[in-house]
């Protein structure tokens, strides 16, 4: 069992297999950031800082956290690069360090409690109404729907949360969420089935619309 506070895993499986050119081209450059390439660094940060700052801010719900663990996750990479082995596919890895990261900051933030929930939902509410009244009707519904999606999400635990984010917006098969939250592909059913049923039942207005 991996242990959630340690965010530099050194080797994921299942053992890597053929899964095209784009982990080819991943693995082929991490192998060069082994031996300190920072050319080939800076490639693997542009091929995947939007899908990491994106995850980020799903799980987190800030743009600002989001950058911060970003840049801890690249540079967690960039450190860990001496242990890396190919074992599994190159982003398996790379989500791995990031869910470590993001679990630890979210566990801070909770003992921390800078915001309560009241000025998170007043906060939601008044975004929410200067955007409707700046907007037309239906884009202002559309980005209703949007943050609602947004907070249901916020509001799941943080594996539940984390696999909907990657199925969802990664478009991640199930096997490798499973890896990347140490859980067994039926756990990893069973994670996202509660967790859609829990987003559909606080979604239930906007789906009768």
């Amino acid at each position: 069992m991996q242990n959630d506070t340690d965010s530099s895993p050194t080797t994921v499986s299942p053992a890597l297999s053929d899964e095209g050119d784009a982990n080819s081209v991943d693995v082929e450059l991490m192998l060069k950031v082994k031996t300190g390439d920072t050319a080939a660094f800076e490639q693997l940060v542009t091929r995947h800082q939007h899908a990491i700052v994106g995850t980020v801010v799903k799980m987190m719900g800030s743009a600002n956290d989001a950058e911060d663990v970003a840049q801890q996750v690249f540079v967690r990479i960039w450190k860990s690069a001496h242990r890396y082995e190919p074992t599994a596919k190159f982003t398996t890895w790379m989500f791995t360090i990031t869910r470590n990261l993001v679990f630890n900051e979210s566990r801070k933030r909770s003992r921390r409690s800078e915001v309560s929930v009241e000025e998170r939902e007043e906060d939601f509410h008044q975004s929410h109404a200067e955007k409707s009244s700046a907007e037309p009707d239906n884009t202002a519904l559309h980005n209703e729907l949007v943050d609602a999606i947004d907070a249901c999400i916020q509001s799941l635990p943080e594996k539940q949360r984390m696999a909907v984010v990657l199925r969802r917006y990664e478009d991640m098969p199930y096997e490798e969420i499973g890896t990347i939250l140490d859980l067994t592909l039926p756990a990893v059913k069973s994670l996202l089935f509660r967790a859609r049923n829990q987003m559909k039942e606080e979604l239930q207005k906007y789906l009768d619309a």
